[in-house]
């Protein structure tokens, strides 16, 4: 079960208690407010707390940049100038808490972010759970040939049976030991800050993760892209239906000039623009290498 029943009876007294604020609120994340999302096996995301809206980012814009900004008639307007001009300071003056709870192989890729408030559960103070994450079959998949950091093909039939069996057994032997070695029955167990050495990688950990919406942005468009790894994309995902709801015309902008966006090389704006003229362009007349050919290509298409 993701929530533990402490942490759902939390839940449950927070939200049967709702107090007043003039402070700015935005009624779309006060319905996700301590609400777990549940993500992969164990895992959720929830919101403990968030500071600002979408006009917090126009207010911080207009103190900043001045007249600057005058000839932009409305807030969505402005929003979409500063986020098509990269313009990231207004962006900053909204932030969100969330409480998440993942396998720690996501979260040594998650903690390369390095732009977040975190805490994360300590596992010399307390026992971690007999949680891991086991995929589903249809998860799981051999190495790609052509990228090194990525998968191919689907495993299947008596492989992936296999491959889950060797997850579940060597994950619950490993716990079997921690258990064994911190155990105090009749002798003195080993430090938990040691035993911990012995839990694998598929293990839960948690954390509270405190980030502005600038950076949070940054971390979305990387880990909700089609190509980051599926257990970490998940999350991003969770929060992607967050973000949505807490600054929907930030997030539209978003979506539309990142997400949907693409970058070009100088390089790139010129093979456009003979293409235009009617110019054949090829990658041996481009001036770019095989890969950024292929790229540039997967863009027009």
């Amino acid at each position: 079960m993701p929530l533990s029943p402490d942490q759902q009876a939390e839940v449950d007294e927070l939200r049967s208690a709702p107090t007043q604020t003039l402070r700015a609120t935005v009624p779309g994340i006060e319905a996700h407010l301590y609400k777990a999302m549940d993500v992969l096996d164990h895992g959720f995301v929830r919101v403990i707390d968030y500071m600002g809206d979408d006009s917090a980012i126009c207010q911080a814009a207009r103190v900043s940049y001045g007249r600057g900004t005058k000839s932009v008639q409305n807030d969505e307007g402005l929003i979409r100038y500063l986020m098509r001009h990269w313009h990231s300071t207004p962006f900053e003056m909204c932030e969100i808490k969330l409480h998440v709870k993942l396998p720690v192989f996501v979260a040594r890729q998650w903690i390369r972010h390095r732009t977040a408030n975190v805490n994360e559960y300590s596992a010399r103070y307390s026992i971690l759970d007999r949680e891991f994450y086991i995929p589903e079959p249809d998860a799981l998949a051999a190495q790609s040939v052509v990228n090194n950091q990525g998968r191919g093909e689907a495993l299947s039939g008596e492989e992936a049976e296999r491959v889950l069996r060797y997850l579940r057994d060597d994950a619950m032997r490993s716990y079997d030991h921690y258990e064994e070695m911190i155990s105090q029955d009749g002798q003195q167990g080993l430090a938990r800050e040691l035993a911990r050495m012995n839990l694998p990688a598929n293990i839960y950990t948690q954390w509270y993760w405190k980030v502005d919406l600038h950076n949070l942005f940054h971390f979305l468009r990387l880990r909700a892209d089609a190509h980051a790894q599926y257990e970490i994309r998940v999350y991003a995902d969770a929060i992607c239906e967050v973000v949505k709801d807490w600054v929907p015309a930030a997030y539209k902008a978003f979506e539309d000039y990142r997400m949907g966006g693409a970058n070009l090389s100088g390089t790139a704006i010129t093979c456009i623009q003979r293409m235009l003229k009617g110019e054949k362009v090829t990658q041996e007349n481009s001036g770019m290498s095989k890969g950024e050919w292929r790229e540039f290509l997967a863009v027009l298409e």
